[in-house]
C-alpha cells in the first residue's frame, strides 16, 4: 500500500472514530473522559490532514496552503507559483488515478 493510500486510511479511521464519539456526546454532554477523547483524535484528524496536504495534495478545501502546497510539477499547472490547489492531484476517491486498492476493497 502506498504511502498516500496509508495516510488516507489512518484519516478514514479517525474520522470515522469521531463522527461515532460525536454521537454519544450528543447523548452524554459531560462524559469528560470522552470530551478529552474527542480532543485528542481531533487533534490527530488535523495533524494527519495537515500531513496529507503537505504530502501531496489538499483533501479538504480547508487544508488549502496557498503558500506551499504538495503538488508536484506533474500534478499541476501552476508549479512553484502560490495557487489555489483545491484542483491539484488526483482526487483521492479517484481510484483510477490513484491505482488504490484501498478504495476498492474498503478501509
Amino acid at each position: 500500500m502506498s504511502d498516500r493510500n496509508v495516510l488516507l486510511k489512518e484519516i478514514n479511521e479517525v474520522s470515522f472514530f469521531l463522527d461515532d464519539l460525536r454521537l454519544y456526546l450528543d447523548t452524554h454532554p459531560l462524559d469528560i473522559n470522552a470530551l478529552n477523547l474527542y480532543q485528542e483524535k481531533h487533534e490527530k484528524r488535523l495533524e494527519l490532514l495537515k500531513q496529507y496536504s503537505q504530502d501531496f495534495e489538499p483533501l479538504t478545501c480547508h487544508c488549502i496552503n496557498l503558500d506551499s502546497n504538495g503538488s508536484s510539477a506533474a500534478d499541476t499547472c501552476y508549479p512553484g507559483q502560490k495557487h489555489w490547489s483545491w484542483s491539484d492531484g488526483p482526487i483521492p476517491w479517484d481510484t483510477a488515478a490513484n491505482n488504490s486498492s484501498l478504495l476498492q476493497g474498503g478501509v
